[in-house]
């Protein structure tokens, strides 16, 4: 799937439902469910700085595409690498560096966060484009 159509989805998916105490338990559910995190992983070098809550995130090169894995130690935030996760993973660097994530706007994320937390999601966008850029520098 093209990172347009996870972002359609993700929008289907929220679009149902019209209270936002549920969008934050659907968002809440899908952190629940992505994998466990490595503790191995949990280093300062993959701590996103800028979260109020503890925010890890590991990138590797599989194949031509990045695979990110999160963490994070609050529920909602965890939600939202949950979805960063499911539309920027599995795709290849110059994917992720060129995507428009309207999907952010269209389920209305933006403006039911906090300012602390909106400027995590920042953060960790941030970094997932860092990630890809950095990929793409070795690859040249």
């Amino acid at each position: 799937m093209t990172i347009n159509e996870i972002q359609d989805d993700i929008i289907k998916e929220f679009s149902v439902l019209d209270e936002w105490m549920d969008r934050y338990t659907l968002l809440i559910d899908m952190g629940n469910s992505i994998p466990p995190f490595d503790e191995k992983y949990k280093t300062l070098s993959n701590l996103i700085e800028g979260c109020q809550s503890r925010v890890w995130l590991h990138a590797e090169y599989v194949d031509g595409n990045i695979i990110f894995h999160g963490e994070s130690d609050a529920m909602i935030v965890k939600g939202i690498v949950s979805l960063l996760i499911r539309v920027l993973s599995g795709h290849t660097p110059q994917e992720i560096l060129d995507a428009d994530l309207y999907f952010i706007k269209e389920i209305g994320l933006n403006e039911h966060l906090s300012p602390l937390r909106s400027n995590g999601l920042i953060a960790m966008l941030k970094q997932m484009k860092l990630y890809a850029l950095a990929m793409t520098k070795k690859l040249q």
